[in-house]
């Protein structure tokens, strides 16, 4: 069987289309997703918003990277429930000013129901907050991340 290493450093393609203000279709090899504004922004709220996006990649981000840390310490997570809540300072998105830090804190909640004790599970989360890339970017951008890991 031959030795695989993965590349470390990879471009990622990712494309848009924007047939209204509000909406664009995101393109990324096979895959589409619609990004959108609610009505009362003037979309036609056929997807999240390009805020909710961010915190739904974080959400997405902090299940891969957790569980990939998870088999590296030898912890079963089983399965996740993952949910933010994000305090956004809407005055550079509604352009009354600009915001150095437009998404000041999120609260982000890991359920999982394997059999992983507490102290496991902090030290998952203590993994993960050091690789997930979302984790880190919202992080890196001054954002204060709470986060909480229990069992179901």
């Amino acid at each position: 069987m031959a030795n695989f290493k993965p590349k470390l450093v990879v471009t990622l393609n990712v494309s848009g289309s924007c047939p209204s203000h509000s909406r664009t279709d995101i393109g990324s090899g096979e895959k589409a997703f619609v990004i959108d504004e609610p009505p009362e922004r003037g979309g036609t709220d056929k997807g999240p918003s390009p805020t909710e996006t961010a915190l739904a990649a974080l959400i997405g981000c902090t299940n891969t990277i957790g569980h990939k840390c998870a088999n590296k310490l030898g912890v079963d997570l089983g399965n996740l429930q993952i949910s933010v809540a994000c305090t956004l300072d809407r005055r550079g998105v509604t352009l009354t000013e600009i915001v150095d830090q437009p998404f000041r804190e999120i609260t982000l909640t890991v359920i999982a129901d394997g059999s992983a004790s507490e102290e496991d599970l902090q030290r998952v989360s203590a993994e993960t907050a050091l690789y997930c890339p979302m984790s880190r970017l919202f992080r890196a951008a001054g954002t204060t991340i709470t986060e909480t890991w229990r069992k179901a």
